[in-house]
């Protein structure tokens, strides 16, 4: 099992920054990759970015390049998410997710057996 934790949530202003973590903890995950997705009312989950634990190769969604960055601290086994420049269209709860991904698609949920509760962010215009 792994367990992970997602903090750092909250409400900002549009054009403000905020920074995400996801706290990981259990059995080894060094194969794994991990996630962010967000879920806005009414709508599917999406896809925002990933990182291998162990090479560090990153992925990312369209709606998110430029603007976000996914990284993570061995040290503290904790994944982070950067997001800058945010829009009320970011408003969601964003979602800290792990999995052993088989086709090099880290951008569909199934691959993922892993999920945090979420952290809410709103983004006020």
């Amino acid at each position: 099992q792994v367990q992970l934790v997602e903090s750092g949530g909250g409400l900002v202003q549009a054009g403000d920054s905020l920074r995400l973590s996801c706290a990981i903890s259990g059995r080894s995950f060094s194969t794994y990759a991990m996630g962010w997705f967000r879920q806005a009312p009414g709508k599917e989950r999406e896809f925002v970015a990933a990182i291998w634990w162990s090479g560090g190769g990153t992925y990312y969604a369209d709606s998110a390049k430029g603007r976000f960055s996914i990284s993570r601290d061995y040290d503290k086994n904790t994944v982070y998410l950067q997001m800058n420049s945010l829009k009320p269209e970011d408003t969601a709860v964003y979602f800290c997710a792990a999995g052993y991904i088989t086709n090099y698609r880290p951008d569909l949920k199934n691959q993922y057996g892993y999920w945090g509760q979420g952290t809410q962010v709103t983004v006020s215009s």
